[in-house]
């Protein structure tokens, strides 16, 4: 398939207009213009490129590329290596950001959600101008049920700070590094708070507003969307997709 098909596609599936981003979703660096194999992946990196450049991909998808606005780098140290390797070997990278956070469908937050059997789904988590979460119901249970249920499906080591009701109800997700958020969480009412990372304030607030918290790893709860993405991909296009797994304990 050619490149601009692909880029079309996603930038319209992704509805990445409708995001105020930290960087540009949609082409990063620019490749070769026909597209027969796929990598998928979290974030770029330098053992990313180096595995994809094994499977002889054409286009690398991530959720964390290499263009953010905080960031002016220079041409040098491991920021050259990456952009040289995609130019020397002429792979085309996609990011997809906040887009991929927030897709009702194959979104990190929707993915996790149908993972721990949430009903009743709607948006949560204001961002930047966006929806980038979901809240919904779970079947009254004990709240070190729930815990177990997440460390089974998401990350064995996730955070626990348990200062919410024994029985837990009404739960948001919101992936990555939304500690912030549990703010809107409270506001909420609602029983427990399932991110990615914590910081300092997050235990303290927890309590007094009696709450669970849940930080699952900002890698381990953005690895779902772009799984998910890369499925459609390869159901849509009919074209070789693979996931590299490159974990992080963050």
């Amino acid at each position: 398939m050619r490149r601009q098909e692909l880029l079309d596609h996603l930038d319209e599936f992704l509805n990445i207009r409708n995001f105020s981003d930290y960087g540009p979703n949609g082409l990063q660096v620019e490749g070769r213009e026909y597209i027969q194999r796929v990598v998928t992946a979290v974030s770029a990196s330098v053992e990313l490129f180096q595995q994809a450049i094994e499977l002889e991909a054409d286009a690398i998808i991530v959720h964390h590329g290499i263009i953010w606005d905080s960031e002016r780098p220079v041409y040098q140290g491991s920021y050259k290596q990456r952009v040289k390797m995609l130019l020397e070997k002429n792979i085309n990278l996609f990011a997809y950001h906040l887009p991929l956070d927030a897709h009702p469908e194959i979104g990190n937050a929707a993915q996790m959600a149908k993972l721990l059997g949430l009903s009743d789904c709607e948006s949560f988590g204001e961002y930047r101008g966006s929806w980038i979460g979901i809240k919904g119901r779970i079947v009254p249970q004990p709240a070190e049920e729930f815990f177990n249920l997440i460390r089974g499906k998401i990350n064995p080591a996730a955070i626990v700070f348990p200062f919410g009701p024994l029985k837990i109800e009404q739960v948001g997700i919101i992936s990555g590094s939304a500690r912030k958020e549990i703010r809107q969480a409270v506001a909420d009412k609602l029983d427990l708070f399932l991110t990615g990372e914590a910081s300092e304030f997050v235990m303290h607030y927890a309590k007094e507003e009696e709450i669970h918290f849940v930080a699952a790893g900002h890698y381990a709860t953005e690895c779902f969307g772009i799984r998910a993405l890369g499925e459609h991909i390869r159901e849509k296009f009919s074209i070789k997709v693979d996931f590299i797994d490159i974990p992080n304990p963050v």
